[in-house]
């Protein structure tokens, strides 16, 4: 017993020499502007932008993310697309987005300005001329799957891949009248892959020899949605344009008044 604790000992300092791996650690880094993004910018843009509001866009599909033999409550796909969609339309250079998601917390920060005596009257908030609504509707998980390996005297490798999908609705509402002038949807498939190998095998009587490796690359969920509302909002321009509610350089299509 006295043996038994004395190697344990041994080996458990001996470990405490090994040094320890680098972690990979990267700096963060701001998100650039998706190539989607810069054609749309270099196809033209409005004389001036069209101001519009965002209150919601949420995730519809109710979905939590798979996970074998493990109860999750996180959800599959971003809770914050309202964000993400804002962002897209400032940087689309087509639409002037205004605040509306924290509605309360700027109304709130204007009315302790309000109070404060030496404080200057505030201006009314900007209206909007368009009002953008939709969600993430679907999000399908296991749409395709497959993979290939072979294996040969305890030698073998296998690759594997899965294919998911999210879908995404984008309407535009005019404030005036209340009518959907413009409505699409778009697609955007998530892919996995996994790559293994492994030797097994028994090398004499009593001996086992038992290798393994491989790797996995999986498509970030959150930056699928953001290609698929991309894409929404390019295609809305497009439509814009080609239905004669607004054109590039020029802002006819919608006026202060309401008139095209």
């Amino acid at each position: 017993m006295k043996y038994l604790l004395l190697v344990s000992a041994l080996l458990l300092s001996g470990c405490s020499l090994v040094p320890k791996p680098q972690l990979n650690i990267s700096a963060a880094a701001i998100d650039n502007v998706s190539p989607a993004i810069l054609n749309l910018q270099q196809q033209g843009r409005p004389r001036t932008a069209i101001p519009v509001s965002v209150y919601a866009f949420r995730d519809q599909t109710g979905q939590y993310k798979p996970q074998a033999n493990v109860s999750s409550f996180s959800t599959a796909v971003t809770q914050g697309a309202t964000s993400m969609l804002t962002q897209i339309l400032l940087d689309s250079g087509w639409f002037a987005p205004l605040e509306r998601e924290g509605l309360q917390n700027l109304l709130t920060e204007r009315k302790i300005q309000g109070a404060n005596k030496k404080a200057v009257e505030l201006p009314p908030l900007k209206e909007a001329r368009l009002l953008f609504e939709g969600g993430i509707i679907g999000y399908e998980t296991n749409l395709s799957t497959g993979g290939i390996g072979a294996e040969y005297f305890g030698i073998g490798a296998s690759e594997l891949y899965r294919e998911d999908q999210v879908t995404v609705y984008l309407r535009a509402i005019d404030v005036h009248t209340g009518q959907v002038l413009l409505s699409v949807s778009s697609s955007k498939k998530v892919f996995s892959q996994e790559l293994r190998a492994g030797l097994f095998r028994y090398v004499s009587l009593n001996r086992l020899l038992e290798a393994e490796g491989g790797y996995s690359t999986n498509e970030p969920v959150q930056y699928c949605v953001k290609q698929a509302m991309e894409a929404a909002v390019v295609e809305l321009v497009a439509q814009g344009q080609l239905r004669g509610f607004w054109r590039a350089d020029d802002q006819t299509g919608l006026n202060s008044d309401g008139t095209s």
